[in-house]
């Protein structure tokens, strides 16, 4: 399923890609695709660098929960599904698509990373990715691109990977009690498990313009305490590869380039 005008991990424009920019997402498609075939891994957490976030200390902008998929048993092949931003607007959609297109949104750089996940959460994960119904049990469509880590009135794309993956895991006998399953278990679940959110520092300025200015920015979430003191508490691609592998729930994040 191809996605018109609905990004994630990258400034929000509306121009068609070049004949080179497909080329190298559709090459950078076909390295990943390699890397992961060679791991064996049947879902990974996977991540882009749609934008420059050097500047707050990140590396990457933009997870996705990636899958095999082998319905077609003589062919099976890599899926994604990720939560994208509708532009221009404060909602957003989880979509399925295949990894060219993944790579396709004219990327900051043509780079990409993944960590292969445990046993145990690859099998929780892999049912879950291909059913519809239960991956909107974690959805939020109203969008802030710096939502609160511990919020519910906004959610953006890392946040909801992470919930996904989070409430996966909290599901159980335990769980049951709590109907439907949704973004307050998952979101207890990972302070449980000592997830800590990315922490981004920007000045009032910084906040006004882009509360102005973008739709798709709000910090009206964010505990006062916090947003005045200029700490907006956020999920980032790369706290949550820092997360999986401190929590041993990951193997070694591999890079392709």
């Amino acid at each position: 399923m191809t996605v018109p005008a609905a990004h994630a991990g990258r400034p929000c424009e509306q121009r068609p890609p070049a004949t080179a920019d497909i080329e190298r997402g559709m090459a950078l498609a076909q390295r990943t695709a390699q890397k992961l075939d060679e791991r064996g891994a049947d879902v990974v957490v996977l991540a882009r660098a749609g934008q420059d976030l050097s500047r707050y200390g990140l590396t990457w902008s933009h997870i996705g929960l990636v899958y095999r998929d082998r319905s077609d048993a003589a062919r099976p092949v890599w899926r994604v599904v990720h939560k994208l931003n509708l532009c221009g607007t404060d909602r957003a959609q989880v979509w399925r698509q295949g990894l060219g297109e993944f790579f396709m949104d004219q990327p900051f750089r043509y780079e990409a990373a993944f960590v292969p996940l445990t046993p145990e959460l690859q099998q929780r994960l892999l049912p879950l990715l291909q059913d519809n119904a239960r991956l909107a049990q974690w959805h939020t469509p109203r969008y802030s691109m710096v939502s609160y880590a511990w919020g519910q009135r906004y959610q953006q794309s890392n946040q909801w990977a992470l919930e996904t993956l989070a409430g996966a895991l909290a599901e159980g006998p335990a769980a049951a009690a709590v109907s439907p399953p949704g973004r307050a278990q998952a979101q207890a679940w990972l302070q449980a498990q000592g997830y800590e959110p990315g922490v981004l520092r920007l000045g009032p300025l910084t906040r006004l313009g882009a509360r102005v200015t973008a739709a798709n920015v709000a910090f009206d979430d964010h505990p006062n305490a916090k947003r005045f003191t200029d700490r907006i508490e956020t999920v980032t691609a790369d706290s949550v590869f820092t997360w999986l592998a401190r929590t041993g729930r990951s193997g070694p994040l591999q890079t392709v380039r």
